[in-house]
């Protein structure tokens, strides 16, 4: 039985410039006798664990035998840690001096609060929240994710208008702290998304389960971003649309699904002509049409997982009612003013 309280575990491909660049100031900020440092690394092609094992001796190392993505190299490393939470952490995050306190404090205030995250800010451009996160991440009917400080391609400024705690629908994955007993008990991360949308599908299936999560005000971290795959890749349009689509069949309550799926088969289409028409992007249209076929082929097993999400359901879980969507392209919207989750 492991003494510590904590493990941040920091997943890694071929990236041992971010280790370089990043982890001593990871070893610096987690400095107590309750928290440990573990890399993962996904069987990388590069020298990493060479350099893991010569710079940094004293580190727990793990060394997947393949690389199965950000869901399934961490749900592999993590089944190896014994610790009542863990950060999962994206290797091109620089942390603040007081990060993680507040976090773990949050957390053992409430056993009901499944995960939390920091404010999530821009390593480049540090007066502005991250697209990956920002200050805490939200899900409106259909099923498009969108963070209070971040909608679409639109990034706030933090000019202190959400600085406060607040209950949302999901945490980010590039920084997020998890009840390992709660992880366990909602099956882990989706290995079968490999990446992208995991960490919403995981907050999606604890908040049915009765959890709860939040964005953390006194915790702040700075994210590079697109670390392993750039913004704009056909890969990672090709893993959000798909992905995507497979978590509202898991996770959307009743016969709603078969409606909201209908619905959100035609914007993809709309968002694949566009990609075409406006941004003259066939390798964009192509990605989605290829989401578009795996979906279909992962859909009898999607049902199948859904069934396992029904039996663990215990509470509704509320979205925001409106549509981003037309909102932010229709309306001009460049910021929305979630209400809360759970008024008091």
């Amino acid at each position: 039985m492991s003494l510590k309280k904590v493990a941040v575990v920091i997943l890694n491909y071929n990236g041992k410039n971010w280790l370089e660049k990043f982890l001593p100031n990871v070893m610096a900020t987690t400095s107590y006798d309750w928290c440990e440092v573990v890399v993962a690394d996904n069987a990388s092609t590069d020298d990493s664990v060479l350099y893991m094992q010569q710079a940094f001796p004293s580190i727990h190392l793990i060394v997947n035998k393949t690389n199965s993505g950000y869901a399934g190299g961490y749900n592999e490393a993590l089944a190896q840690i014994d610790t009542p939470f863990y950060v999962l952490l994206n290797s091109d995050v620089e942390l603040t001096e007081n990060w993680l306190p507040p976090l773990l404090s949050f957390m053992e205030s409430d056993i009901q609060i499944g995960a939390v995250q920091p404010m999530i800010k821009s390593y480049h451009e540090k007066n502005k929240f991250e697209y990956a996160g920002a200050a805490g991440g939200y899900l409106d009917y259909l099923g498009y994710p969108f963070c209070r400080g971040r909608l679409f391609d639109t990034v706030e400024e933090d000019r202190g208008q959400y600085d406060s705690t607040v209950e949302c629908h999901w945490v980010s994955g590039a920084c997020m702290m998890v009840r390992k007993e709660v992880f366990e008990k909602v099956g882990r991360l989706d290995a079968d998304f490999f990446a992208h949308m995991e960490e919403i599908d995981i907050c999606w299936r604890m908040r049915l389960a009765g959890y709860k999560m939040y964005c953390v005000a006194d915790s702040t971290v700075y994210h590079v971003g697109g670390g392993t795959l750039p913004q704009g890749s056909p890969r990672k349009t090709y893993l959000n649309f798909r992905n995507n689509l497979s978590m509202l069949v898991k996770n959307v309550d009743g016969y709603a699904v078969f409606f909201i799926i209908f619905l959100r088969l035609i914007l993809d289409g709309i968002a694949a002509l566009q990609s075409i028409l406006k941004n003259k992007n066939l390798q964009d249209t192509v990605a989605i049409w290829r989401a578009h076929m795996a979906f279909y082929g992962m859909l009898s097993k999607n049902i199948e997982k859904r069934k396992v999400v029904l039996q663990l359901t215990k509470a509704s879980v509320k979205l925001y009612p409106k549509s981003i969507i037309w909102q932010y392209f229709v309306l001009k919207k460049a910021s929305i003013q979630v209400p809360p989750i759970h008024p008091s």
